[in-house]
């Protein structure tokens, strides 16, 4: 059974899981069967300009229908020539996603951002610990990359057991990511 803090937190995470688009026809992912996948609208900048493509949010829920790991997988195109400094990058993503947990009454402590992969390119991550009233409710990871024009961020997240159940899964997932620049 999933606390009401735990419930607090997945809804948390879902309104923060917003970020640039992905054009979901050239992502190829295989998500498991029993995952609920959803390709998601076009985001807006701050300026209400949309933002071309789209994203892609997959959740794995328990046997009671309550989330036990959501990933959203975002592809983004860039200017030409244009280089993404991607630690800068995905230590803005982690202030922002700090920022909405200490508004929601949650803390977050995260490791250093370090290099990884995402399917077969280079990337950087970072993963955080969210806690309420002392007590580890939720992980999340965050993941940037880029290549050859294209930027391309994933994020996921689970309850305390459940990320820990689920992240097997979810590396399976990110090493079969075909990502086309």
């Amino acid at each position: 059974m999933i606390s009401v803090q735990s419930r607090a937190c997945f809804t948390a995470l879902l309104l923060l899981l917003v970020g640039p688009s992905a054009l979901a026809d050239d992502l190829m992912i295989t998500w498991p069967g029993d995952w609920e996948v959803q390709t998601l609208p076009p985001a807006q900048n701050a300026a209400g300009e949309v933002i071309s493509g789209l994203r892609q949010r997959a959740v794995k829920n328990d046997a009671n229908g309550d989330p036990l790991m959501v990933m959203e997988l975002t592809e983004s195109a860039l200017n030409p020539g244009h280089e993404v400094n991607l630690p800068g990058v995905l230590l803005e993503m982690r202030k922002a996603v700090q920022k909405n947990f200490v508004e929601r009454g949650f803390m977050s402590v995260c490791n250093r951002i370090h290099d990884s992969t995402l399917g077969s390119m280079a990337a950087v991550e970072t993963t955080c610990t969210i806690t309420q009233n002392g007590g580890h409710v939720m992980t999340q990871t965050l993941v940037a990359a880029a290549h050859e024009g294209k930027a391309y961020s994933l994020l996921y997240a689970g309850s305390a057991d459940g990320y820990k159940s689920i992240e097997p899964v979810v590396n399976g997932i990110r090493a079969s990511l075909r990502l086309q620049p």
